[in-house]
């Protein structure tokens, strides 16, 4: 039997992965490229990022996870904020229905570590970095949480997010 110890994993997060909790949204496939496209509107959304990797319940085995590479688009005009951007822990319960959860300390690559940066029309690869990296327990399951203020022309593309990672077995 084998052993794996791989540094360089990735799983892709597509972009009708995700979950938003407001606005208008268009899967588009345009330019070979597939996305989700939030029509135009002065209003905040919440997107979550389902971290969706290996977990296993035996210590130091499964994925240890490290980064997410998150790449979506501004366009139009620029957004009236983005200073949210958290990964949220959840434990599920053992002996009750009701899961627990809290927020993972991280950072953001020195492009987008602040919300200036993050809201600028562009096409963006934000790097969000755990500062302390995990190895994914059987019970634990994580998201991705960004919170964007759109201005009235804003024009969101979410083109999807890499989850860097490494696994062992």
């Amino acid at each position: 039997m084998g052993y794996t110890h791989d540094t360089s994993m990735a799983q892709w997060v597509f972009a009708q992965e995700w979950k938003t909790s407001a606005g208008t949204w268009t899967s588009t496939l345009a330019s070979n490229v597939l996305s989700e496209v939030r029509t135009a509107a002065a209003a905040a959304f919440t997107g979550y990022i389902p971290i969706k990797i290996p977990s296993n319940s035996k210590v130091l085995k499964g994925s240890y996870l490290k980064s997410i590479d998150v790449y979506y688009k501004i366009g139009t005009a620029a957004a009236t904020d983005f200073a949210t951007v958290e990964l949220e822990k959840m434990i599920a319960p053992l002996d009750t229905v009701i899961p627990t959860g809290s927020a993972v300390t991280i950072t953001q690559d020195a492009a987008h570590d602040t919300a200036a940066e993050r809201k600028a029309v562009a096409e963006h690869k934000m790097t969000v970095t755990l500062t302390t990296p995990v190895w994914v327990d059987d019970d634990h399951y994580y998201v991705l949480e960004i919170i964007v203020d759109c201005a009235a022309t804003t024009v969101f593309t979410f083109y999807g997010a890499r989850v860097n990672y490494t696994m062992r077995s």
